[in-house]
């Protein structure tokens, strides 16, 4: 008969998964944050510890779409946190976000992709949409009763937009799009797409537009989703656009705007990520303390102790880096390079956190029933997504550049 546990406690008794996490709030942390910000913090751990934690390791195993997990953090009033209060949102402030995005990340990276994927779709309308298509769709994103899909990447267009080939064809009463996605979060299921497009092929950035389009549409596709080697509970499938019939005023922003709305968009995204990277990290530590405690009790080996402190302290330096530029965005004050510098700093923190977790546990780190190993899986993406980090570190090496050229 074996003797390990079929899961650890903190998958299945949500008091545990509490207490645990609790432990790791850090003071140094803490005391730059509002008593709201701290109030949506440990409204969205007690969610994800009832409602999220325990469906993680069956989401990964099986690959079930993490429906019920979502409508918990919807019904909780948690999936419209940087929205205005007129369109279902609360209101509240981009760190009070990227909190919600750790909490939801460290009981399930898979429940926070999705849970993300709503915001990343909803802002845009917010800022470009008419008035008519902001009150039509974002309500519907923020309680849950849509998914929402981004339409960026093709096959042979990832970070370099310019050279998208879904085009968007002029009409007399809109426009017609046509083309393909790949690798797009929730593409199977969406009701709501915010579709990039050119409108003039050979104007580059400048020729991308920006469009909403309903998922029910005539000509719209939705492919079966891809297998993955993490973040399983969240789909990942292709769209497709077969003459689809867009009115014009669905359009987000100018024609040809729809670079200024990616743009003004990745300040939220790369919060995301970031926050992922830093729950990853979090929740990597807090199995390795798991796992360490059933092995050797409260009193753990001087080396264990020693690797954990290491671990510790970098993802200390991640929230805090994370929060810091979340109240720069808060203020309007956050520069690419700093957001760049965020979301490739966090996010390889996740991956090395992950790392080192398994290094640390040894063959035990290699199991899936503890969950670390699963951390490893699901970290690798958030370095590719929203931005790959070799691309922020270009950001960061142009805006470190330009100060140098200002001193000249």
């Amino acid at each position: 008969m074996s003797t390990l546990p079929d899961r650890l406690d903190i998958d299945t008794d949500p008091s545990a998964y509490l207490s645990l996490h609790d432990l790791l709030d850090e003071p140094t942390v803490d005391t730059a944050l509002t008593g709201r910000e701290k109030e949506i913090r440990s409204r969205t751990r007690e969610v994800v510890a009832r409602e999220v934690a325990p469906r993680s390791a069956h989401a990964d195993k099986t690959g079930e779409f993490v429906h019920d997990s979502v409508q918990a953090l919807a019904a909780a009033g948690l999936c419209g946190l940087v929205f205005p209060e007129e369109l279902g949102g609360t209101g509240d402030t981009n760190v009070a976000y990227a909190l919600a995005m750790e909490e939801v990340t460290a009981g399930c990276a898979a429940t926070s992709l999705v849970f993300m994927t709503q915001t990343h779709v909803a802002y845009p309308l917010l800022i470009a949409g008419a008035k008519e298509v902001r009150h039509h769709y974002i309500p519907g994103l923020l309680d849950g009763s849509r998914y929402g899909s981004l339409g960026i990447t093709e096959p042979n267009a990832g970070s370099d937009v310019s050279s998208l080939r879904t085009t968007a064809t002029r009409t007399p009463d809109g426009y017609t799009l046509n083309g393909a996605k790949t690798f797009i979060t929730t593409g199977d299921r969406a009701d709501v797409i915010v579709c990039f497009a050119s409108t003039d092929r050979g104007a580059g950035r400048a020729g991308v537009s920006a469009f909403v389009v309903d998922g029910s549409w005539d000509g719209v596709g939705h492919g079966t989703p891809f297998h993955k080697m993490g973040m399983n509970g969240s789909s990942t499938a292709e769209l497709f656009f077969d003459a689809v019939r867009v009115p014009a005023d669905h359009r987000l922003g100018e024609e040809g705007g729809g670079w200024t709305v990616v743009m003004n968009s990745v300040v939220k995204s790369r919060i995301s990520a970031a926050a992922q990277g830093v729950g990853l990290a979090r929740a990597a530590y807090a199995r390795t303390l798991a796992v360490l405690r059933r092995l050797h009790g409260p009193r753990l080996p001087a080396d264990k102790l020693f690797a954990l402190a290491e671990l510790r302290g970098r993802i200390v330096q991640g929230r805090l880096l994370l929060h810091a530029v979340a109240r720069q965005a808060d203020a309007g004050q956050a520069s690419t390079g700093h957001i760049g510098m965020m979301k490739q700093s966090c996010t390889d923190l996740g991956w090395d956190a992950a790392v080192a977790a398994t290094r640390l546990l040894g063959p035990y780190g290699d199991l899936a029933v503890f969950g670390i190993e699963r951390c490893l899986r699901d970290a690798k993406v958030t370095q590719i997504y929203d931005g790959t980090n070799e691309i922020q570190r270009l950001l960061v090496g142009r805006e470190t550049t330009r100060a140098m050229e200002d001193l000249s």
